[in-house]
This record gives structure tokens, sequence and C-alpha cells, in this order.
């Protein structure tokens, strides 16, 4: 395989702080046809060491050598465009006619992909999770030689994670590619670096491949790494008793890790822990009976009777916009039903993390906010303190002690997380519990999360954790019910693919289950008169959600610059919600209109 480029002896430091070395005298290769997964702490290195193979970071020490002629793409952490700018100008800048990109199939199955459907839309207005894909779409349409991406997963659905896994793969060019998505790492890469206290130590394989190696380093370590080997062991008796995808092909000394968890029990014992979720619980936790839940005209729930019980794990799936996150708040009873009722149980204390910015107490530090809560937990029949807890959820000894006013808005979010479990609830509703966090963290909460004697419901577009942590899933397909997928996130995808994807956001209807009658002819097509209409109501409600976009980016940088002000945090944050509320109740319009344009 020939060399595409060459570090040696790489040094960086954190801009500003020449004391703290990010990456050490480093040396490293990327050679044609490479996939390479980049893993570490958050804050450890990992986008620096992206800057620097792309060049977009000076090095204070070594050199880099690129092969001459080298056709390179980056997508970074953020999306910046020049005001202004239409789609097109972005992703499809290299290409001087329509009919030059028009014809390219590898610009028709990117778009097609990353559910870009006009190119002609201002870049001005598009949300967090639009800029994402445009600019993912702009790193993939070129004809190269090396892709670098820094978290391309972020705001993708399974679905679009499984596309960009195939694409990548087909495409046979050489990746780096940095991600927290494990499921991911395991599909597509064939080497792995973990980048950690200034070193990158190579692996060949993927994630499972990089579990056996480092547990087989821990076993070899000394007793100040005994946290870090216990965590190794759990992780690797759920590769090698979950599902065969997870253990195919090791590269490493199977024996010697044999021999490691040879004493290690299963990941969950289920049993036990439904009786001990029976004994807290009783037998009524949440019921829904006939519920019907509508949002700005659109059903997503039509009188569906579903009941939750003690020790249930729940992983919901659907495409963005499906109405996820409204299901958990209609059965925290956030959100009231538009019809039907909901039951809960006497003894339910329920837990819910949203995706929405908590206030927490700026003048104490990490590990006193968190002892506020409590001081102990126990997880099944094991009891934990909580500096343990936050041991486990990211936060070293040394980060204990840090104000939560000077916390990153990441950290934050584990905070959140830990005060939520040390308050010990029997029923926890988690919506997209794995931002912002790393693999280890992801694999310590996954480890706290399996001992939970409790009932769990999930809403994460991390295939991995749904599936190491839930028993069953639950999906929603845009018809109005709650589909039971015995089949699990596979069958999920299996039942996409056949009623035939269409645009991002949109949510597509189920096939019909064995023994259901076909589904009835389509609808005749609107009128002349109606499509114009639509399309009027389409292009308004585009122009308020520019406008709404807009509002929720000048939020956000507020908060950021009130960080150490809570009364102000909580106002900014109660203004957010709002507008976030709105925002996504404008979309689903918009996408109805959209559809009764088309006709």
């Amino acid at each position: 395989m020939a060399n595409l480029l060459n570090l040696e002896n790489v040094t960086a430091h954190v801009p500003g702080d020449a004391s703290r070395v990010l990456l050490d005298a480093v040396s490293l290769g990327v050679e044609q046809g490479d996939r390479i997964g980049v893993v570490g702490l958050n804050g450890g290195g990992k986008s620096t060491l992206l800057d620097v193979i792309t060049g977009e970071r000076p090095v204070e020490g070594g050199r880099i050598s690129r092969v001459g002629g080298l056709r390179m793409a980056h997508l970074a952490q953020h999306d910046r465009f020049p005001p202004g700018s239409r789609v097109r100008d972005i992703v499809l800048q290299h290409y001087d006619a329509d009919h030059e990109w028009a014809a390219d199939p590898r610009v028709r199955d990117v778009l097609d992909g990353l559910g870009i459907t006009d190119v002609e839309r201002s870049t001005d207005g598009l949300s967090g999770g639009e800029k994402r894909r445009v600019s993912l779409a702009a790193a993939l349409v070129g004809d190269l030689d090396l892709v670098v991406l820094d978290e391309p997963t972020n705001h993708l659905d399974v679905e679009g994670i499984g596309w960009l896994a195939k694409h990548l793969v087909d495409r046979r060019i050489a990746l780096v590619v940095v991600t927290h998505d494990r499921w991911f790492l395991d599909t597509v890469c064939t080497r792995t670096w973990e980048v950690a206290n200034g070193n990158v130590e190579s692996y060949l394989g993927g994630y499972a491949d990089w579990v056996y190696a480092r547990a087989e380093r821990s076993r070899q370590a000394d007793a100040a790494e005994q946290r870090r080997r216990n965590l190794a062991r759990k992780e690797l008796a759920w590769l090698r008793r979950g599902p065969p995808a997870r253990t195919s092909k090791p590269r490493y000394r199977i024996e010697a890790a044999e021999a490691l968890i040879a004493d290690v029990p299963a990941p969950r014992n289920t049993v036990e822990l439904m009786q001990f979720a029976t004994n807290r619980l009783g037998r009524t936790v949440l019921e829904l009976e006939d519920a019907t839940v509508r949002v700005a005209g659109r059903t997503l729930l039509d009188r569906v009777t579903y009941r939750l019980g003690p020790g249930d794990r729940i992983g919901i799936v659907g495409v963005n916009g499906s109405g996820k996150t409204t299901l958990l708040r209609a059965l925290s009873g956030e959100r009231e039903l538009d019809g039907g009722r909901r039951v809960q149980g006497s003894t339910v204390k329920m837990a819910q993390l949203s995706q929405e910015l908590v206030d927490l107490p700026a003048d104490l530090r990490v590990l006193e906010a968190t002892e506020a809560v409590a001081k102990y937990v126990r997880f099944g029949k094991q009891e934990m303190t909580a500096s343990q807890v936050l041991e486990r959820l990211g936060f070293p000894a040394s980060r204990q002690w840090t104000p939560v006013g000077r916390l990153s808005g990441g950290e934050r979010r584990r905070l959140q997380l830990t005060r939520l479990l040390m308050d010990e609830p029997n029923v926890l509703l988690l919506d997209e519990p794995t931002n912002d966090l790393d693999v280890d963290t992801l694999a310590g909460l996954e480890d706290l999360l399996d001992g939970w004697p409790g009932t769990l419901v999930v809403v994460s577009h991390d295939r991995y954790l749904t599936e190491r942590v839930c028993d069953q899933v639950l999906a929603l397909f845009g018809d109005g019910k709650l589909t039971h997928l015995p089949g699990g996130i596979g069958e999920y995808l299996d039942r996409r693919a056949a009623a035939g994807r269409g645009p991002s956001g949109a949510a597509p209807t189920a096939p019909p289950a064995a023994g259901e009658p076909a589904a009835k002819p389509d609808a005749p097509k609107v009128n002349a008169a109606a499509q114009r209409a639509a399309r009027k109501d389409a292009q308004r409600l585009e122009r308020r959600m520019e406008q709404l976009t807009a509002q929720e980016e000048k939020l956000h940088a507020r908060l950021a610059e009130a960080a150490t002000d809570p009364s102000r945090l909580v106002e900014l944050d109660r203004e957010l919600r709002v507008v976030v509320a709105e925002r996504e109740s404008v979309e689903i319009e918009w996408l109805d209109a959209a559809e009764r344009a088309e006709g």
C-alpha cells in the first residue's frame, strides 16, 4: 500500500498553555485504504491530531510529510459558512454546471443519503443538524485519496449512520475519523488510534479489537490501573457474550482475554434485576390507554394502548422528527395527551434526562453539587459513593473539585446525568444520553445501567448503547402506532429499507405486519390549485423556521455568556425551550405542506 502522509516526532500543546501537552513526539503514518478510528477522552487531543494531519494547525515540533498531489477533505467540529451562501456553494463548489454534478452518481448518492433535497436553500437559516449534513456532504462529494472526519455521526439518525458507514466502506478511500459511535467504529475501521497522555497508540481492527488489546494491556498493568482494568473486563465480558457481530475475527490474544474474564458475571442478570424492580415498583409503572398525541395537526400516536412494566428496558427508534422526544414527554406526564389517559403507579419515582440544559448550582464544586443530592447510591447489590459515580461518568478526582460554573457544556450534561442517578429513581427516561460523551465515559454509563434495577426508556441514535442496555426496541414509523421490533435495530433498518427511504426527517409508513391487510391504494393526487397553496404554505413555514433557528443560535450564544449566572441561565433556558418547541412544531407543519406540494 502507498503511504499518503507521515507524522514524525510531532508535538502540540494546548493553545496558550505550553505546560499542557496534547501530542508528545508522536510518529504515525496513513496508508492508502486505511480506515482509522481515533478514540480517547474528551479534551485529550483527538481534534488537535486531525487539525495537524490536515495542516490546519501548525506543530510546535517535528514535521509532517504528505505525498505529492494528495487529495484530502476535512470535516471539522464546527460548521461555519459564509453569510448569504447557498447549499450548492458549499457542497457543489467544484462543479461549473448543474449537469456535471447531476450526472455524477457519487454526488447523487451523497445528497440522497444525507437528505439534502434543495441545493438552492440559503445556509443562513439551517439548523445545527442541517448544517452538519451540508458540511459532511461537502467533504464526501469530491474525488479523494483521504477524508478526515471529526464527529460525522452527530445529528444523524440510526439509518443515516448506517448509510454513512456503507458509503465509506464502499468508497475504499483512506479515512481518519473521530467518533463516539462504537457501532460505526466497529463496522468501518480497520485500525484504531488511542490518544492518551500525549501519546497515540495504534491497534489493528475496530472498537472490539481495541477493547481486547486494552484489556490485555490492563491485565499487565500495576495496581494503580485497577479501576481501568475492571471497566475493561466488564466491557470485554459484554463483547464475548453479546451479539456475534461484536466478536467477529478478533486478532488479539483471545486465550489471555478468556482467562481474564473467566470470573466476570454476565453484564446483566435480567431475572435478578426484574425481582429488584418489582419489589421497588409494584405491578403498575406507566400505562397509556387509548392515547392520542398530535403535534401541529400531525398524529404521532393514534389511540395507542401500551403498558410499561417493572424492569422493562425499552429503546425507542425512529427518524429525526418522528416524535421520539414527544413520546418521552407524554410518558413522563410533562406533555398532556390529546386523547385517552395516562396511568402512573403510586410507587413510581421518575427521573428524566432531556436534551435541554438544566440549572446547576454554579457556586458549588462538582463533588459538592453531586453530594447535595446524595452521598451514596445503590445499583442493585452494589453501593457506590458520589465520587465513584462521578469517576465512572468522566470526572476523575482531579476534576471533582472544579467549580460548576467553569464546566463546559458537555461536562454540565454529565453532571446533570450524575445528579439524576444519585437521586435513585426507579423509572428512568433518557433522551439522547450519549451526547458529548467519549467512548470511555459511555462504557462507564453502560456499566452502571447494566446493574440498574428499574424501568428504563432510552431514545438514542447510538446503536451500540441501545443494543447493550435495552431488552426491547419500539419504533415510530409515522403511522400513529408504537411498533414492537423483536429483531431490534436490525429489523428497524430492514423495514425502513423495504418501505423505501423518504426525505430526512420525514416519517415513513410502517409496512403491514404478517396477517394484516395490504395498504390501501394511494389517494388521488391533489389538484394544481391545492399544490400552489401548499407551496405557499411551505415557503411561509420555511421562512419561520429560519427565523426560529436564528433565535435558537442567539440563545445558545447568550447561554454560554451567562454560564456563571444561575438565574439568567434559567431564564434563557426557558426561552430556549419555547423556541425549540415552536421550531419543531413548524418543522412538522412544513413537512406536511411539502408533501402536499409534491402531490
